[in-house]
């Protein structure tokens, strides 16, 4: 069975959060949810997600504060925002931020599926590429090293993009 892909969701409507929850549950993603910004900080540091959808804005932190802690702590998650206040500066400073995509809500749920599968194939993409750097660095420092060098070449490769 293949695993399924883990999606942080943050969103401070209840009855909204419940309900996109059950949409992505039922479609077969690992769905963590969560009314609270520092919840979900919490336990993205403790277990590993793909994807975090977040509204944008919420009281407590709100996801605009959420989302570069996400992207500090996890470059290689990535962060759709969501919105009912959607307007093009907020998409733009989204963007800058390192959010993957921006959302109007409501959203249909056939677009909200699209775009996590996009974001979900930019990350494997993303962390390919990274693994191939990797290689290429460990096999462009293995010329005429001996096995033991080339081990210790290979603990200073950073992994993961960190």
């Amino acid at each position: 069975m293949a695993e399924r892909i883990r999606i942080l969701i943050v969103d401070d409507e209840a009855r909204f959060l419940q309900a996109l929850s059950q949409r992505l549950s039922l479609r077969d993603f690992d769905v963590a949810p969560f009314t609270d910004g520092r919840d979900a900080i919490e336990t993205a540091r403790q277990q590993p997600f793909d994807i975090a959808l977040l509204d944008r804005k919420m009281p407590g932190p709100s996801g605009e504060q959420v989302l570069p802690t996400l992207k500090a702590e996890h470059p290689d998650m990535e962060v759709v925002s969501l919105t009912g206040h959607g307007a093009i500066d907020s998409a733009v400073d989204c963007t800058r931020s390192g959010s993957y995509r921006y959302l109007q809500k409501p959203c249909e749920t056939d677009t909200l599926l699209s775009v996590l599968r996009d974001a979900y194939q930019h990350r494997i993409q993303r962390r390919l590429a990274l693994a191939a750097e990797r290689m290429n660095a460990l096999l462009g420092s293995a010329v005429g090293e001996s096995p033991l060098a080339i081990l210790r070449r290979l603990k200073e490769i950073p992994e993961g993009g960190r």
